[in-house]
This record gives structure tokens, sequence and C-alpha cells, in this order.
């Protein structure tokens, strides 16, 4: 028998015990530390973060001085870093936020991939780092070809794409050979076969510049864009960020236009004929989906009489599946008045109709239908995709064509779209040689800073018309032309005169990677979304995260405004050089202008 009395067995048995779950609670402890470092750090909520602005006090790592008090303002010390594993956020593209917030979506629709924003208590308030031994990126056109691994320290498409020629890692570099799911031997033979299969003169996709504006869905590593270039076109590459993660992240290291996107269920944020060519190799969509919707987006983007050059199994394989699918999407095309302009091998090219009449000659009752005057082609900010074809309007079919000049004609020539938003062919040339003379002003003053081949990427924040992009058609670069939502009709401007761009509305972070732009140019953005209520603050930590280190900002608004963002310049980094000056007035100055041209430093990531 044991020498302990039943009472003292229990009081025994009660200290184990207390002492278990002291032991228990320390390593609950002890596991909710190690756990949270793993998460990222919660962002400071607006009320902190307007807190932080308007006192004299430190909260989290924002760090403000009263400043220049006499002028009211606060200069903010230092905003604080993301942690490291932030270092890729897209915030409208974040599955992280998806399933935090709990939002339920439809997958088979590929909701889920489509922009979803977090709301304001929701986002991140603190500076995107680049991955540990970021690099200043591998300039252009070398960068076509070679990107610096530590920049995107993602090598998986290698190995999974290694029969295919997308990409190949040697050493600290990663390379693109050039070639692609359907085009193993390279995107530049695969884009010559497509213009012999058209008769194109010269087997030059570019049609002696009637090709010019591409969409490419699903554009893997954008291989097909990059090799469009040289033949003077410009493609819009477009591929969400899914399960081959940093395609697009890969595209714009590269130098090539590009950007987040998805055909889901909302309209492709482009106004209607925009594009002359749209191209899907092995994109892997289900195109006959609710009643041929997403080939219905594409008739809507395509300008009359533009292609459609489809690769995959479905075009040419004999298989029973491939043969209904191909049967059916031939049927349904032929409904929409597609023909077939080229067939060969694995790769059919469709044609848009050039006018009304086929439409007309259809059945009564044949599907799909005709959009009703009610529906507006041109809008594409959030609006659902409609199961109807786009008509051309009276003026449109009694011309039977776009009635644009070829490239490079274009970019200089008064579309016939001006019309519609009263402007005249007099304000668009004035407008022409004031971007002229503005680009002038902005290189003269960044002379000391930019070098050959400084800048590649380039964003114009508030494009308006495209003049500012026009002015820089000397110059290797390309601009994402981007257009407030309010502003929106004259995106169509922009694709007519041959330049590329997308609506957005900058109260929302855009649809691309961190360290995307070197040079972001924005007039009167600022002024246009203080009108709106919308935070000054958010913007410019938005315009930090796709701004690339050692990259420019060219902010052109009012002095009130400049003046308040030059208190946080050194809080961005931004101070890695800057100039404010006072530009001289001209036909579309604003009141009281001041110009700030900044470079962003290098940050280290935590």
């Amino acid at each position: 028998m044991s020498g302990r009395s039943e009472g003292g067995g229990a009081s025994y048995k009660k200290k184990l015990f207390f002492r278990f779950f002291i032991a228990l609670i320390a390593l609950l402890g002890l596991f909710s530390i190690y756990y949270g470092s793993l998460l990222p750090p919660r962002p400071l909520s607006r009320a902190e973060f307007d807190a932080a602005e308007r006192t004299d006090i430190v909260v989290g790592k924002f760090s403000l001085s009263a400043g220049d008090a006499d002028d009211g303002l606060y200069e903010l010390k230092s905003i604080p870093v993301c942690d490291a594993r932030l270092s890729e956020l897209i915030p409208c593209s974040d599955r992280h936020l998806i399933y935090q917030m709990k939002w339920k979506f439809n997958l088979n629709l590929m909701e889920h991939y489509e922009r979803h924003c977090p709301p304001e208590e929701r986002r991140y308030n603190c500076l995107i780092p680049p991955p540990r031994g970021y690099k200043v990126p591998i300039k252009w056109p070398a960068s076509r070809d070679e990107v610096w691994k530590v920049n995107i320290p993602h090598t998986h498409l290698a190995s999974e794409k290694s029969d295919q020629n997308w990409m190949v890692v040697r050493g600290d570099k990663i390379n693109f050979p050039g070639g692609g799911t359907h085009f193993h031997h390279g995107a530049d033979k695969y884009i010559a076969d497509l213009a012999k299969m058209l008769k194109f003169p010269n087997d030059n996709l570019n049609n002696g510049g009637h090709i010019r504006n591409v969409i490419d869905v699903g554009c893997g590593v954008a291989s097909f864009g990059a090799y469009l270039l040289p033949l003077d076109i410009i493609a819009m590459s477009i591929a969400p960020n899914d399960g081959h993660e940093n395609q697009i992240q890969f595209a714009l290291e590269r130098g090539i236009p590009a950007t987040v996107g998805v055909l889901g269920t909302m309209r492709l944020p482009y106004p209607s004929r925009s594009f002359e060519l749209a191209h899907c190799s092995r994109c892997r969509i289900d195109w006959l989906q609710r009643d041929g919707v997403l080939l219905l987006e594409l008739d809507r983007v395509l300008r009359p009489g533009g292609y459609f050059a489809y690769s995959s199994p479905e075009a040419y394989s004999k298989d029973e599946e491939n043969l209904r699918i191909w049967n059916s999407m031939s049927d349904l095309l032929r409904r929409m008045c597609w023909r077939v302009a080229s067939k060969r091998n694995q790769t059919v090219i469709w044609v848009k109709a050039t006018s009304n009449s086929c439409y007309n000659r259809r059945a009564p009752g044949t599907l799909p239908p005709l959009c009703g005057s009610d529906v507006d082609p041109d809008a594409s900010w959030h609006v659902p995709m409609k199961a109807c074809i786009t008509p051309y309007s009276k003026k449109m079919h009694q011309e039977k064509g776009s009635g644009l000049v070829p490239w490079p004609q274009r970019l200089s020539t008064p579309p016939p779209r001006l019309q519609e938003l009263h402007i005249s062919s007099e304000a668009f040339f004035e407008d022409m040689e004031v971007w002229r003379r503005r680009v002038i002003q902005y290189w003269q003053e960044m002379k000391h800073e930019i070098e050959t081949n400084t800048l590649r990427n380039i964003m114009d924040m508030n494009a308006k018309l495209g003049g500012f992009a026009a002015a820089l058609k000397d110059k290797d670069v390309w601009v994402m032309n981007v257009v407030p939502v309010n502003q929106s009709d004259t995106l169509k401007i922009i694709y007519d005169r041959g330049l590329i761009g997308t609506m957005h509305d900058w109260c929302e972070s855009f649809s691309t990677y961190p360290r995307t732009y070197d040079l972001l140019h924005a007039w009167d953005v600022f002024s246009g979304i203080e009108n709106r209520g919308c935070s000054i603050m958010d913007l410019l930590i938005e315009m930090d995260r796709i701004l690339r280190p050692s990259g420019f900002v060219i902010i052109r608004d009012k002095t009130s405004l400049l003046d308040q963002i030059r208190k946080f310049l050194t809080a961005l980094h931004w101070d890695g050089w800057s100039v404010v000056v006072e530009p001289g007035t001209d036909a579309i100055s604003q009141e009281e202008e001041r110009l700030l041209i900044a470079r962003k430093k290098m940050l280290e990531a935590h």
C-alpha cells in the first residue's frame, strides 16, 4: 500500500494539474508569439493613421513632427515598413484577404481572381519592401531576355515549363528564350507564321501599320508581346494572379507591357473597339460558358475586321471531347458573324464582321442577341459582362471600318471618335504641342539624374488624350495610360492613337505587382481624389508600392497640395533627389500649378 493518504493524493493531483495548466499556458503563449511572427503585421487603422497625421506623436512606427507650424502642415518623419512577406502584395488581388474576410465567390466563373479591394480598416498603411538582395533591374533591351533571379525569386515555372522554353535559370539570372506552350521554337517564328496565315506583306504581322494594338489573354511571361514590339505592335498582356503566379511580374520586370487581369464576370477595363487582334495560346479558358459571354467580351473590344488568333487542342485535336468543343465554338462564332480567316496545324484565326449587315441577316430569335441601345459599349469599370453582341453605330455602319490611318501616322492624326467627345482637331493638335513642351521641360529638369535606358516602364496616372505618352514617341519606353473613371470617355481616343491604357479609380489600389514602374507621372491626380474625399496619403503609399527603387515621380498639381506632399518625401524615401519648380502656364494649365520631380531611394527589406 502507498504511504500517501487519500487526501494527500488529491492534493498532489491538484498541484500536478496546476503545474500542467501553467505549462500549457506558457506553451500556448510561446506558440502564439511564434505563430504571430508568421502573420503579416496588423494594418494601422484609418483612425490611428489620421490621428498620426494631425498630431505631433508617434503611432506605431509613424513619427511626425510639427515642422512648419506657421503653415499648419505636419511633416511625416517615417512610415512603417511592411513585413518582408508582403513584398509582392497586390492589395486588390490578395487571396489572403479573401480568406480573412470570408468572401464567397464562384470559382468556376473566376470571380476570386477579379478585383476585390480591402476596406479602409484592412489596408496596409506601410511601405512594401523589396525582397532581400533586390537589385536595380537590368536595363532594356537586355531585360527582354534576362532578369535578376533575386528580384523575382520564383523559379517553379522554369521546371514546370521546362519542355516549353518559357524560362531558364542560369546562375543569378533567369533567362527567357522566347518560347511558349504553343511556340516552343520561339515567339518570333510563331508570330511570322500568323502573318503567313493571313497573307500579310513580308510575313509581317503589323500589316503595313494596320495591326497596332493587341490583347494577349493568359499571356504567360509575355514573350508573345515581347516579340511583337520590334514590329511596332504593342500588346496589352493580361493574366490573373493565379496558380502560375508571378507571370505578370516577370513580364513587367522584363520591361514588357502587362497587367493583372482576368476574363471573369466583369468587363475588361477597356472601351469598345480598342484592339486589332486578340490572342489566346493555351489560355485554358472555357469560351462556351454562359452563352459565350467571354467571346462576346472579346467581340466588344475588337475593332471592325479585328482578328482572334486561337492556338489550342480544340482547333486541331481529333478526340471526341475536343471535336465537341470545336463544333460548338465554331457554331457560336458563326452566329456572332465571325468567319474563319485561316486555319493551319494548331492555330485558327477568326475575323470579326466589319459592319452590321451580317447581324441584320440573321434569323429572328438567333442567339446571342444584339445588345440594346441602353447598353453602353464603352462602360467598363465594374460593369458586368452581358451575353449580347455589340452592334456598330449608324455612323460606323456607314463607314464599314474604324476610319483609322496606319501606325505611326495614327499617333498624330485626330481620330474620328474625337467628335463623340466634342473635341475639335485644333484642340487635339494644341494638346499635342502642350505635351511636347512639357516633356522637354521634364527631361531638362532630370537630365543630370537619368542615363541611357534608365526609364522603360512609365505610367501616366491621368492620361487625358494620351499627349504625354505621344510626346515620348522617340524614346524607347512604353506608357500605361491611366484614365480616371470619371473621365473614362477619353480612353477610346488613346487606343485610337495606337497607345494602350486602362481606366482606374485612384481611391483604390492599381492591379499590378510592386516595383512595376520606373516613372509615375501625376498631373492633377491629387486634386482629383481630394475633391472626392479620398486620402492623399493612401495614394502616396500606393504610388510607392508600384514605383521601382531609384524610380522617379513627376507630380504637377496645385501649390497647396505640392507643399503638403513635400512634407512626406523623407518618410516615403523619395528624397534621393528632388526639385520643385514653377512651370509656365499653357492652354491646359490648372490654377496655381507647381511641378515636383523626386527620386526614390533603395529601401532595404526587413
